[in-house]
């Protein structure tokens, strides 16, 4: 009996080990920019939001500023969103393949703060499917 205890702790140590190791925490969610979750502008984001912070924004940002890129996940199960830092991923490819779209997931490590992803990786669903549309306009 001591034996299997034993052997259960020991896997349970090892398994406890190796996930504090990777630091792995995984989230699915809706990906935008922190200033269109706040404002409920989930498909409806303006693409320089991505580039500038907010809405209106190119009106007087300048080329050579620094961008205001900040990349958040909303998650509807939590009702929260977490910040995402690009640290293993490209920004280009976050752009092209998950921006403004749901049930994307988020690979990384939680900080301490609990608030902030550092993205090593990520998961897309499929682009929607092509449709014809085969009608009176």
């Amino acid at each position: 009996m001591k034996r299997v205890m034993f052997l259960s702790l020991l896997a349970a140590a090892f398994l406890f080990a190796s996930g504090g190791e990777k630091g792995e925490f995984e989230k699915k969610g809706f990906l935008a920019t922190k200033w269109c979750v706040e404002n409920d502008l989930f498909a409806d984001c303006r693409l320089e939001s991505y580039h500038c912070g907010e809405e209106g924004c190119y009106k007087h940002w300048l080329p050579g500023q620094p961008e205001k890129r900040e990349f958040v996940l909303y998650v509807h199960d939590e009702g929260r969103y977490y910040i995402v830092k690009p640290k293993g991923v490209h920004v280009s490819e976050l752009l092209e393949k998950a921006a403004n779209r749901n049930e994307v997931t988020i690979i990384g490590t939680l900080d301490k703060d609990g608030k902030t992803i550092e993205a090593m990786e990520f998961k897309a669903p499929p682009p929607p499917k092509k449709s014809f549309f085969k009608g009176c306009l």
